[in-house]
């Protein structure tokens, strides 16, 4: 993993996108669902495994600062993390 990684900043003007209504935002190229999609869609839960990991102080003082479901918060980073790298793992295993 190189620095230009770790520094992936976003460039989104995030405050142009919390302004904005339901109307401002351009779906033109979303085809509609039809009643044959929800026909055929199935709801899926991700299974949830627990496990014991180790973690430096301050990170999981941090963590623990952002409020009560701080677990939770720390499974989305790691899944964030590893959908991030996923093609860095397939392209160093070739």
């Amino acid at each position: 993993m190189n620095a230009d990684t770790m520094n992936n900043t976003s460039k989104t003007d995030w405050e142009r996108v919390d302004a904005m209504c339901d109307e401002d935002i351009d779906t033109s190229d979303i085809p509609p669902l039809t009643a044959e999609f929800w026909t055929k869609a199935k709801l899926r839960i991700p299974k949830q495994i627990t496990t014991s990991v180790q973690i430096d102080p301050e990170t999981f003082e941090w963590f623990q600062s952002q409020g009560e479901n701080a677990a939770q918060q720390m499974s989305v980073a790691l899944k964030i993390y590893a959908e991030a790298h996923k093609s860095y793992v397939a392209t160093a295993k070739d």
